[in-house]
């Protein structure tokens, strides 16, 4: 008799104990249905687009990022944003455990865990959450740690409307080198210079006016500039430097500038393809054909930099800047970073490039894995830096016969972070 009492005891202690597990496990899947990760939201300010939302909240530099904002929110590449409309974020939001960041996402990577809990501790440092993840339970966590595996952009591995003004018949060759664009809204303008794709632009704001850049990117014409003849696809310097000298020139304009672009081609426009269609039917601004003779090139884009360069002057316009953008060439196995150039007889030649330079620097620590940049500044007296008045700056954006650097210049994403963090530079 005892002795069922006792089995009977601990048959119901059993079954007690798992009710307890049932119930604990029941409030559990519960717990994690009301918290289900979900894309956190925002409300679009005026001036907001794209890309100006991934560089605020630190998500620029990953392909997955852009694709998925423009995939959960319905929209099309490159378009625009509208103020007061809520729109996702590549950021899901976690219930944080209490416990830790590795089993609040089912994930054990440590290295991963440290990088989120930076990333929220960077975003409530900036303002952009109000209390930290321990505090509220709310746990950021960006896409390119859920869904971007080893995709880190290459760059940090291993990212106005321009007036016309009426011209007299002896002044007709001098026009705006960028077409003036063209009004479509008091938003927007266009500009054909960019291609079909990205011909209309959003204007942000005039933070930017009156503020003059002369854009030169390497070679074009007759010199395709360093070359990659054993890759997957013919690769020439002119094309790459140009393709990120335009995404720049976008940038500026959208924040007011006058933007000269000194070397165009009016059939490529901004490209998303990996590799660019070698040509060499690029002109000067203003129609003219490249010299054949290399010096007779570099004369022909330095006067006419200083060319406008006065005439702004006279306009009372004090503030010119000038870069030229090339890609560099040199043994197959050197892989080099983003590196710059000023010459130390231009004034204010560098300062211009060690804000560039510290901007990449930046960029590199918050981006790169290891957090290493090879990258550096130097002076050196190149014919464009030593001829142009503006404070100019030079750049060289990889080597061409490298296969790691490649992925820097072939993906279209890592072409736009190198224009964006470029347009940072030179705007400090």
């Amino acid at each position: 008799m005892h002795t069922n009492i006792i089995g009977m005891g601990i048959y119901k202690y059993i079954g007690i104990t798992i009710f307890i597990l049932f119930f604990k496990s029941t409030l559990i899947s519960a717990e994690c249905a009301d918290f289900d990760p979900y894309f956190h939201s925002i409300t679009a300010k005026s001036g907001d687009g794209i890309i100006v939302l991934m560089q605020r909240y630190g998500l620029d530099g990953y392909e997955c990022n852009y694709n998925t904002f423009v995939e959960i929110n319905g929209l099309k590449r490159g378009a625009p944003l509208y103020a007061d409309k809520s729109y996702k974020l590549p950021i899901k939001i976690y219930h944080y455990n209490g416990r830790s960041i590795r089993s609040t996402i089912g994930n054990n990577d440590l290295e991963k865990a440290k990088r989120i809990q930076s990333y929220n501790e960077e975003v409530l440092r900036k303002g952009l959450r109000i209390s930290s993840y321990v505090d509220s339970k709310i746990l950021w966590v960006p896409m390119h740690e859920l869904d971007c595996a080893g995709e880190a952009v290459e760059i940090v591995n291993e990212m106005a409307s321009v007036t016309s003004k009426a011209v007299s018949s002896d002044e007709k060759k001098e026009v705006e080198v960028i077409p003036p664009a063209k009004n479509v809204a008091s938003k927007y303008s266009t500009n054909d210079l960019f291609g079909s794709k990205y011909a209309d632009y959003e204007v942000f704001d005039n933070s930017l006016k009156n503020k003059v850049f002369y854009i030169s990117s390497g070679h074009g014409g007759p010199d395709p500039g360093a070359m990659c003849t054993d890759c997957s696809s013919d690769m020439c310097e002119d094309e790459y430097a140009y393709d990120v000298c335009l995404r720049l020139a976008r940038n500026l304009m959208q924040h007011g500038a006058i933007v000269h672009m000194i070397i165009q081609d009016k059939n490529d426009g901004i490209r998303d393809e990996k590799y660019l269609d070698c040509d060499n039917d690029e002109l000067t601004y203003n129609g003219k054909k490249l010299p054949l003779r290399q010096l007779d090139r570099l004369k022909q884009r330095a006067d006419a930099i200083n060319h406008l360069y006065h005439k702004y002057k006279k306009e009372g316009i004090k503030e010119q800047k000038a870069i030229m953008v090339h890609v560099d060439s040199r043994a197959k196995e050197k892989r080099q970073d983003v590196f710059f150039y000023y010459y130390d007889q231009n004034k204010g030649g560098e300062d211009l490039a060690k804000k560039v330079f510290y901007t990449f620097e930046s960029k590199y620590a918050q981006h790169r894995k290891d957090g290493e940049y090879k990258g550096y500044v130097d002076s050196r007296g190149l014919y464009m830096l030593r001829k142009v008045i503006p404070s100019a700056v030079y750049v060289e954006l990889a080597n061409i016969r490298n296969i790691a650097d490649h992925k820097r210049i072939i993906y279209d994403y890592n072409r736009q972070a190198l224009a964006n963090w470029l347009f940072e530079g030179l705007t400090q």
